[in-house]
């Protein structure tokens, strides 16, 4: 019974850490608050400190930390070594700069509040070293890891998990335990981590693609994410053993893989688990949060996070500012990079093996590094929420003024580009005008004529020659924006043809409200030539086949007139999402020849209305 009441509670546990997760990320995403902090809360929740579901926070923590190194093995997978090398200048310039910055002012703010020289040096150095796990998982859920900004914050996190290695020695240079290093052991770690680095970096280049081929061979699905795993896992393990960061070794392995076959198979078969367990490891840490240590201490944790986020705030905002950046992205990077990360715990824990820490001074630092990173994404979004948007730079781009084309293009993305190719190729005179500096610019390189200007704006529309045009072409891929297009050139130039591109069936009924002479929904027509080809594979007759494309086309002619109809007679209803449906439709003649009743059966309308 003891046993069975022991796995009951084991299992209670897993209940209540998936609870936990599944109820809280939901709800602070749909606040906007992200699901960083969602998991911080959860985690405070469950914790010891509210209902006490778990008592050992630490125990989730090294299980969850898994999560970060998967996580860093993703994002190897993306690096090429080439693109990699590309990066050296950020990583070895911006992120030593940073490092160095950020350590020097936090070690003044412990020796101005009393501290020792020493502990002052390892708690700003340690609050210095930034969440890995948080940033990435900020970075990923703004879509921001490939931009510019983004690669510099890897590059940053890079070094900062490059650094943790001399502080550990340094560490143990300062050990006032009394237990002595010596020369000879201190070159014998540095000997084993480098022997470490050089078998993962050989068996990268040499073993692992073998095995992949010859697991690929064997078709067994579960055996590659075993091996996936076992890549992953033994990576970390290797540099665990050499004294280096799990992190960075499987990130090192992802590089090392990145431009294998297997690449996205491994990407595949690891995100499932790396999104498990990078979960845990937020809830982990929003359990380790001791509210008892806080009540005793607050004014001092207070002032602790305070100071150091703001200080580290400071230098990462100096650092990006001499480097180049805009003030926008400077600001980004203080709200991705001012708290303290997990690294911190470790260096915490050796400080304190070695007396530099007391026990107290490490509690207060623990919890001043986890206030900081429930503190994050509150930060980054009030500091997106303060600067200004960015300006883009209109240097070497031609604004659109006095332009008389036959045909005004608005939007010349991918859909444009393909509308404007039998236009120019006929020899029409054609002006394009669009609001993305590097789009126009990269078209430049193509030959390609483009003028900035923003279609939402009737002075820009005006400049622009629509008023002079013979028709009007908006190509852009927000329905939204279409729309307000469509409305201004509604109101200001009546008598002017417009042609519009549809993001979908809503749009393109909103689109013909607006009075445009021609709307085509941008997945239509190309669906139906995949269709087309499927029927050709299916060996169907050439004629019955075309009949069924016309039929398909003709029935959603008919139920979007319908649909219209029923919107307006309905007060607009069909904005709602309350589309009706005509009835079935006689046959159609098509080329001559009736449709075959067989045929007919199988295309008659369904219950709903497409939505596409």
């Amino acid at each position: 019974m003891a046993v069975e009441a022991g796995a009951n509670s084991d299992l209670v546990q897993v209940v209540a850490l998936l609870a936990a997760g599944v109820i809280a990320v939901p709800i602070f995403k749909k606040l906007g608050l992200g699901s960083v902090l969602g998991y911080l809360a959860a985690g405070v929740v469950i914790g010891p400190f509210v209902f006490g579901l778990f008592t050992d926070a630490q125990s989730i923590i090294h299980v969850a930390e898994l999560g970060v190194v998967m996580f860093l093995f993703i994002i190897g997978l993306e690096m090429q070594p080439s693109r990699l090398w590309s990066l050296r200048r950020q990583i070895f310039g911006l992120g030593v700069a940073q490092v160095l910055v950020c350590g020097i002012l936090l070690t003044f703010v412990g020796v101005a509040a009393g501290f020792p020289v020493a502990a002052s040096f390892i708690a700003g150095m340690g609050f210095t070293l930034s969440s890995t796990a948080i940033v990435m998982q900020l970075l990923e859920e703004r879509g921001e890891t490939a931009t510019p900004d983004g690669q510099r914050a890897v590059s940053i996190l890079l070094l900062e998990d490059l650094a943790i290695v001399p502080l550990l020695a340094l560490v143990a240079l300062l050990d006032t335990t009394g237990e002595v290093t010596t020369a000879s052991d201190r070159w014998q770690a540095v000997g084993i981590a480098i022997g470490s680095l050089g078998l993962l970096v050989a068996a990268g280049l040499w073993l692992l693609n073998p095995l992949f081929r010859l697991l690929a061979a064997v078709q067994a699905r579960e055996v590659m994410t075993a091996a996936a795993l076992l890549v992953v896992l033994g990576a970390a393990l290797a540099m665990q053993l050499g004294g280096l960061s799990m992190a960075m070794g499987a990130f090192l392995a992802g590089v090392l893989l990145s431009e294998s076959t297997f690449r996205h198979q491994l990407e595949a078969d690891i995100e499932p688990f790396r999104g498990i367990l990078l979960g845990l490891f937020f809830l982990g840490v929003g359990m380790s949060l001791d509210f008892r240590v806080i009540a005793a201490q607050w004014p001092l944790i207070l002032g602790a996070v305070i100071s150091y986020m703001l200080v580290k705030g400071i230098g990462i905002y100096l650092v990006a500012r001499l480097t180049h950046s805009d003030n926008r992205s400077a600001f980004h990077r203080v709200g991705l990079f001012a708290q303290g990360g997990e690294f911190a715990f470790v260096l915490f824990s050796a400080a304190t093996a070695a007396q530099i820490f007391s026990v107290e001074t490490n509690a207060v630092m623990t919890a001043t590094v986890i206030l900081s990173m429930a503190l994050t994404p509150l930060l980054l979004i009030a500091i997106e929420r303060i600067t200004p948007a960015r300006e883009q730079s209109l240097e070497g781009v031609d604004v659109a003024d006095g332009l008389d084309g036959k045909v005004l293009i608005i939007g010349f993305g991918r859909f444009g580009q393909i509308v404007s190719q039998p236009l120019l190729l006929r020899g029409v005179d054609v002006t394009i005008i669009d609001n993305d500096v590097e789009m126009i610019q990269a078209a430049s390189n193509f030959g390609f004529k483009v003028y900035y200007g923003d279609g939402t704006r009737t002075d820009m529309l005006h400049a622009a020659g629509a008023g002079n045009a013979e028709a009007v072409l908006i190509c852009v891929n927000d329905g939204d924006i279409a729309l307000r297009i469509a409305r201004n050139m509604r109101e200001e130039f009546p008598l002017i043809p417009v042609l519009a591109r549809a993001y979908d069936r809503g749009t393109a009924i909103q689109l013909i409200g607006e009075g445009v002479e021609y709307q085509l929904r941008e997945t239509f027509e190309s669906a139906l030539l995949f269709g087309r080809a499927t029927l050709d594979e299916l060996d169907i007759p050439e004629e019955e086949a075309d009949e069924i494309i016309e039929e398909v086309r003709r029935r959603d002619t008919a139920r979007l007139e319908a649909q219209i109809a029923g919107g307006l007679q309905a007060g607009r209803g069909f904005m709602k999402g309350n589309m009706p449906v005509p009835t079935p439709l006689t046959q159609p003649r098509h080329k001559g020849r009736a449709m075959n009743a067989e045929t007919a059966d199988k295309l008659r309308p369904t219950e709903q209305a497409a939505s596409s």
